[in-house]
């Protein structure tokens, strides 16, 4: 609401005017008034006034609502005209009070104006509102309005340099304190240049140089402010400002501070580092401003040097040295930026390259080097500036980006050409894994990393693709393996593992003629954990090493144990695992188990199966061998399942073949018979033994028995038991030789 009194708002005691100068700039001043003659008087009465070589530009609003959004919109208002009675007759009042405490705008002035003072009593309002001046609008005449306005807008340009003064001298001390952020030199060099024009009055205007490490006849912008803040770490030549970039070079060139034309470039010498700090100044500076800035200058060189070698720590620490991109640590913090955000459009990623060790082996250390190299720069150049590289393993790439770039596709495109490496050209294939940010609400850096080598694991494992994503079960198959694994080798050193037999029966007349040592885990409740699950959990942690010996072990133990209760003609049957089979001095821990227990060798039989075999046949046949010399019988386990070749069979010095049960089950079709046949008359034709696996029926026996198979197991007979039980059902057999019927198979 507008006053309704008959002076006029402003009284013209003083026409004289102030002269005009050339402008540089303006100060924005607020006018909030609901009298629209108002706003005209006062912008007639301030039009051409000219306050440090600034002119005035006049915003408006007509409500306290208008005002605060116009303040919210314009940071840089210098001065607020307010009325108190508009919408309200304490609106403008309202307007001071959000302006100080919801904006946390103590820089701009708030002079109140008030056609009805008694609505606002001048000792409340300056006691209550944090405002700057206060009048009523019958005193303002235009000088004395002018005074006013000089006053305040020369106390918010004296605010504001100290504001950023403070400003400049708090980046330079955060950066100090956070030197081993990516941005330290950055964030320090940009206080310099705020500082620098703070000191001198003016506004933060510039940008901080210094020569390329790589390129010496190049300048990189550290840090800016002002109108430059968008080339900070481009190349002085983005500026497209011959002007400025003489200047520059000139100042690093003679080390010494260089004056321009509107502009002043600052030499700053550190003892390693040289940089320029180039500032825009209207005036040339005074000689107690350059005293000043030398000593600031001396401080800043040292705080300069320290940056640079805080940075240099940081890219020590952070960057890969062979491919100059980030390394593993980097990569992990910049996994945990992924997760504190969980953007559910960018994803992880692990790029495993195949069978890189050939390269190395192959070509040498410097070829695979250098292939390296030319793969992380594929990786850089070809994905763009949003993806962030890793090198986080010897042949292990990290990528970070948006989900629709980091794609099995579109990496899988990336490595169809060739790399090359020197002279060579070398085609490579990959695996890779990925996860995202939001796979867990419990996710971080460390976690997302985790998750991405789960996925690249199962890729290897399972995935015909050669890629996966992670899926929570598949960490949780992983925590159950290694809680199983746990278990098993706390369960193995207590002891708690069994060996149990399977009785081997000679289908001539009948009579036992070997058992198969069988490992079996019994758990607390009764139970049995299945072989086919345990089995590969040890040879997956190497406990099966050890799970072997013993059970070489306990089989010499139990042939003791047989030949004492009068059973010498019975072997035992031990399976050994590929860990076992590889070491080179296995044939002599045989011996060592043998005379320890004072056994003789033909009472025991190795069964390996036909990969060991195909792995590395020269090796095999070297250990074969070996134990053959010692006397001990050697039989290929489940023969037939595997990619057999034949030619192993002649060369190897083998004693049995023993038919896989899936055979035995297929044997009442054609398709199986043939096999089986075939089976059969190869081992008679070389002198091999065959024992028939997995025997349930009678009709399978019978079948058997008509090829002249000499040996079977299997249900029918007998079904795996615990030692002290075999020696049970042994010792009731009262017949020349141990047999097995069905009959006692049911007792």
């Amino acid at each position: 609401m507008s006053s309704n009194h008959d002076e006029p708002l402003f009284l013209s005691d003083d026409p004289d005017e102030i002269p005009g100068e050339l402008c540089e700039g303006v100060w924005k001043l607020l006018i909030v008034d609901d009298d629209q003659e108002i706003h005209a008087v006062t912008k007639m009465a301030l039009s051409d006034v000219i306050i440090a070589n600034r002119s005035l530009e006049f915003l408006h609003a007509y409500s306290g609502i208008e005002a605060l959004d116009c303040l919210t919109e314009h940071d840089d208002i210098a001065m607020v005209l307010l009325d108190v009675v508009m919408e309200t007759d304490d609106a403008g009042l309202n307007v001071a009070k959000a302006i100080r405490e919801e904006l946390g705008n103590d820089e701009v002035r708030i002079v109140l104006r008030t056609g009805q003072p008694g609505y606002a009593p001048e000792e409340s309002v300056v006691k209550n509102y944090d405002i700057n001046d206060y009048k009523t609008k019958t005193e303002l005449t235009r000088s004395r309005l002018l005074t006013t306005v000089f006053s305040a807008i020369r106390s918010y340009q004296q605010l504001r340099t100290i504001n950023e003064n403070r400003r400049g001298l708090r980046k330079i001390i955060h950066s100090a304190s956070n030197l081993m952020e990516k941005h330290s030199i950055v964030n320090f060099s940009e206080g310099v240049v705020t500082q620098l024009a703070s000191l001198l009055g003016l506004r933060a205007e510039g940008i901080v140089g210094a020569r390329a490490p790589d390129k010496e006849n190049d300048i990189i912008v550290l840090g800016a402010a002002g109108h430059f803040a968008g080339s900070i770490n481009k190349s002085l030549r983005s500026l497209e400002s011959q002007r400025i970039e003489e200047g520059v070079k000139r100042c690093l060139a003679e080390r010494r501070h260089v004056q321009m034309e509107g502009a002043t470039v600052f030499f700053i010498d550190g003892q390693e580092h040289q940089a320029a700090a180039y500032i825009e100044t209207a005036d040339a500076i005074e000689n107690y401003d350059q005293e000043l800035l030398e000593v600031f200058l001396a401080n800043i060189a040292v705080g300069f040097e320290n940056a640079n070698l805080f940075e240099e720590l940081r890219s020590a620490a952070y960057l890969d040295p062979l491919t100059g991109i980030a390394n593993r640590a980097e990569f992990t913090r910049q996994l945990q930026r992924l997760a504190e955000r969980a953007s559910k459009s960018k994803v992880a990623a692990i790029v495993d390259i195949d069978h890189f060790s050939d390269v190395n082996d192959g070509l040498g250390q410097d070829v695979g080097n250098a292939l390296l190299r030319s793969v992380a720069l594929r990786l850089t150049e070809q994905l763009g500036n949003d993806i962030f590289v890793a090198r986080i393993a010897a042949d292990v790439f990290g990528l970070i980006g948006p989900e629709h770039i980091i794609s099995p596709q579109n990496l899988n495109a990336l490595f169809k050409l060739p790399f090359r490496a020197g002279e060579h050209y070398i085609p490579l294939s990959i695996t890779c894994g990925f996860t995202s940010a939001d796979n867990s609400e419990r996710s971080n850096g460390k976690a997302l990393l985790k998750q991405a080598y789960i996925a690249l694991k199962n890729a290897k494992k399972n995935s015909f693709e050669r890629f996966n994503y992670y899926r929570p079960y598949m960490e949780e198959e992983t925590q159950h393996r290694l809680h199983m694994v746990r278990r098993l080798r706390a369960d193995f050193a207590a002891r708690k593992l069994e060996v149990w037999y399977q009785p081997q029966v000679d289908l001539s007349n009948g009579c036992i003629i070997g058992v198969e040592s069988l490992l079996r885990w019994p758990q607390d409740d009764g139970s049995f954990i299945s072989p086919a699950e345990f089995i590969p959990l040890a040879e997956y942690s190497g406990l099966i090493v050890d799970i072997g010996a013993w059970v070489i072990e306990e089989a010499c133990q139990q042939i003791r144990r047989f030949d004492e209760r009068g059973y010498g003609n019975i072997r035992i049957a031990v399976n050994v695992s590929v860990p076992q089979f590889r070491m080179r001095d296995f044939p002599e821990l045989i011996e060592q188990q043998l005379k320890q227990h004072q056994v003789n060798p033909d009472r025991l039989e190795l069964e390996i199966t036909e990969s060991i075999v195909m792995e590395d046949p020269d090796f095999v046949a070297d250990i074969l061998y070996r134990l053959k010399r010692q006397g001990i019988h050697v039989a290929i386990d489940d023969f037939g399942v595997g990619f057999s070749s034949l030619s192993y069979l002649q060369k190897l010095p083998l004693d049995r073949l023993k038919i896989d049960k899936t055979f035995v089950h297929h044997s009442d079709e054609e398709s199986g018979r043939i096999i089986i046949e075939t089976i059969v008359d190869m081992a008679h034709r070389l002198g091999l033994g065959v024992v028939a696996e997995g025997i349930e029926d009678e009709q399978q026996l019978n079948y058997f028995k008509q090829l002249n198979c000499a040996e079977a197991q299997g249900y029918y007979f007998a079904r795996p038991m615990p030692a002290d039980k075999l020696a049970k059902m042994l010792a009731s057999e009262e017949s020349d030789c141990v047999s097995l019927t069905r009959e006692s198979q049911l007792n």
